[in-house]
This record gives structure tokens, sequence and C-alpha cells, in this order.
């Protein structure tokens, strides 16, 4: 399937991160915490559609409102119930949230929060945070990862990315020293850094973001495509006690389809109302699939387990053993890696040294020992993403069967490596 695919699909593959060498399975079954590949192979899998399924694969509530919902229709094109239902939900849960824009994507509406918060402050410059994922928006694809300064594709051209600021993580007086003479727009961040490494915004910090946004008229965005409804019903925002003024959801609020959404104050947000604003003071907002039906049927599914079971209850407790059993592991092991992360996620970070407070812990690391860690863990049936930088979440399908076995099965590479990791 793979050689068909390279004949079809750069390298093979829809998305650079399913490349996994020496190849890439491709899933026949996804059911509970578990993949089937086309060999009939089975996975427990710690990726969670890019972290998006916190039930698990083909939870029964959410494939009932689905078919429901597709014997009626999937998609219009035009208003319906659902959308209202669900922002509804929305803006009950999240505290920043009094409106809700739909997208198809979470890099979709980080383009367009980025877009109204121009529109309204009217100012152009963007203050983002070193090693922060925003998606594939070219103004904030930059410093992704060490090193900053180089580009993180071609085609970003020196113009679109002008406007934008990169700032150290957890570092408030670096970051104020930095916009001391700045008229931002906006201040955009993850609350807790995902693809870099599980690492939690200090509370500290986030205030201070708060406080110079309220002194300065920058808005505050919160990047929670990953981390909303991953830490409760609240997100983030919830978690910390720190209110932004926009933000950005995707992934967990549509149940595993295509989703991206814009939520925030009503009156940052009521400029994207065409019936209220014009001209320069109108943010345009649309796609052909926003709203789109069969997502939000699947996505209000979601939301009602996550209101009625105890689910949180559930994954954050094997969260919990997850990170401390393999800390507690790695430490009697003499192994130089250390686990980070909070709720139901975790990440892996091949090195002993510290503290990890922000993207630059990445050069500390061993990534030949976390390619390492992955393939032994993939020969023996897990899946964690990606292999450089090994995070994953855990759904409320998995077992704690499952995370004892995975501790013991990173134990047994640990004892294989000598226990110090060479």
């Amino acid at each position: 399937m793979f050689e068909r695919a390279k004949r079809v699909e750069p390298a093979g593959v829809s998305y650079r991160i399913r490349y996994l060498e020496p190849y890439p399975f491709f899933v026949k079954e996804s059911k509970g915490a578990q993949l089937i590949d086309l060999d009939g192979n089975v996975f427990t899998d710690y990726w969670c559609t890019h972290m998006a399924m916190i039930l698990g694969h083909g939870h029964p509530t959410v494939l009932e409102a689905i078919k429901t919902q597709a014997e009626n229709g999937w998609h219009s094109g035009l208003s319906h119930e659902l959308e209202v239902k669900h922002a509804e939900a929305i803006t009950k849960h999240v505290p920043s949230a009094e409106m809700v824009r739909y997208a198809s994507s979470g890099t979709e509406a980080m383009l367009f929060a980025v877009r109204l918060a121009r529109t309204f402050t009217k100012r152009s410059k963007v203050a983002k945070f070193e090693g922060n994922w925003h998606g594939a928006y070219d103004p904030l694809q930059i410093a992704l990862k060490p090193p900053f300064d180089v580009p993180a594709s071609g085609g970003l051209t020196e113009g679109s990315q002008q406007d934008t600021i990169v700032l150290p993580y957890n570092d408030l007086n670096g970051f104020l020293d930095q916009v001391k003479h700045e008229k931002l727009a906006c201040v955009i961040l993850e609350p807790v850094l995902t693809a870099a490494g599980m690492i939690s915004a200090e509370e500290e910090f986030l205030k201070g973001l708060r406080d110079f946004c309220d002194e300065t008229g920058a808005l505050l965005i919160f990047d929670e495509v990953v981390i909303g409804f991953r830490l409760g019903l609240g997100g983030a925002q919830a978690y910390f006690g720190v209110k932004p003024d926009l933000t950005v959801l995707g992934k967990i609020i549509g149940g595993g389809l295509p989703i991206g959404a814009v939520c925030g104050r009503l009156d940052v947000m009521s400029h994207f109302d065409h019936t209220k604003y014009f001209g320069l003071d109108y943010a345009h907002h649309g796609g052909t699939f926003s709203g789109n039906a069969l997502t939000l049927a699947a996505g209000l599914a979601t939301i009602d387990v996550l209101e009625h079971s105890p689910v949180y209850e559930y994954i954050d407790r094997l969260g919990k053993q997850t990170r401390e059993g393999l800390n507690s592991m790695f430490r009697g092991a003499g192994f130089p890696a250390q686990v980070t992360g909070l709720g139901s996620l975790f990440a892996i970070h091949t090195t002993d040294k510290g503290p990890l407070k922000d993207a630059r812990s990445y050069v500390l690391c061993d990534h030949k020992q976390s390619r390492g860690i992955f393939t032994f863990l993939l020969d023996n049936g897990i899946l964690i993403l990606t292999p450089e930088m090994l995070h994953g979440c855990i759904s409320y399908s998995h077992a704690e069967s499952d995370i004892t076995h995975l501790i013991s099965t990173i134990e047994r590479y640990v004892k294989m490596s000598g226990g110090n990791g060479r």
C-alpha cells in the first residue's frame, strides 16, 4: 500500500507527521483505544487522532449521532439547528466565549482570529511565542522548534511574517522587554505547549500577559485547539483561571470530525457581523463547510458524554499514573528521561536536565534515543507520536492495564539499553 501511495502522494502520506520509518502503517479499523492495520496488527493508540478522540474511537453515543445526522443530510451549506445548539454548549462552558464562529480546521480558525484581532484593534503586529504551534497560517509558521531563526517551510515570504514578533515562553520579563515599544493587535499562545512537549505556562506568566493586554489594548488569544475540552469543559482558561479575549478551538469539539472555531468577547466577535460593520470595521469570515452538520452532531454527542460521564476523573487519573509511573521507573533505572504533562496529557523528554519550561528544552533531548523508544513501542504494538518528541494522551477507552503495559514496555527498552540510555 505504501508503494502505491508513493506514486500518488508526496512521500506516500497525506501529512508529514504520518510518515513513520521505515514505512507508515495503514489503518483499516479504529475502535476504542486500538488501531488495526491492513495486515491485522493491533496497536494501542496514544495519539488519539491528534488528541481529538477524548472518548476513544467509535464511541457508541457519537457513532449513533453521526448515523442519525447522515440520514438527515450531512451538509446543506445553510444554517441549521445543530450550529445553534453547539454554539450554546460552547458559550455555556468556555469562560471567554460569548459568541462563536465555525471553521473547518484549527489553522483556518486561527487565521480568522488574527484577522478579527487586527480589525478590532486597527493594529497589525502579532506576538507569538517560541515553540507554540498554531497551524499552517503563514504569519504564525515561525519559530516552531530550535533553531528558531530557521524558516519552518519554503514559500514563507518575509512580507507574510514581518508583523510577527517572536517571544520567549514562560519569561514575562523577556516578553515585556521586547514589546514595550510595540503596538500589538494580539498576543497568541498555547496555555500548554503541545507539540513542544506538554509544558504548562506558569500562572504568573499568563496573568502577566493578561495585565499587559488590559493595559495596552492588545487582545489575548488562547490557542486551545488541543487543550480545549482536554483539561475540562472550561478548557485551559478555566484550569488556570485566566480569561482571554478570544479562544481558538478545534479537535474535541468536533467529535473527531474536521472543525475549528473562534469564540470570545461579544464586542470583538461582533465585527464578524456584516449587518453591523462595513468596510475596514468588518472582518470577513466564511467557508463552505463551516458549521458542518455531521461534525456538529458528533461534537454535541461528545460534549454530552463529557457532561454526564466521569470522563475527566478517569482519564486524568490514568494520565497521572502514566507520568508518575514513567518518572519513577526512569529515576530508578538511572535513565536520562523525564515526563511532563497534566490531566490526560504526557510527553517523554529524553534528558535528565532541567527545568523544562519552554521549547528550548528540545535541544537538551537525545533525539536518537527518542526515536529508539518510538520504534520499540511501535514494534510492540503501541503508537505514540512523534519520534523526535514523544507525546501522547489518554482516552476514555483506555484501560488501566494499557497504562501498565505502556510503562512495562518502555522499561524493557530501558533495560535493553543498559539503563543509562547508551
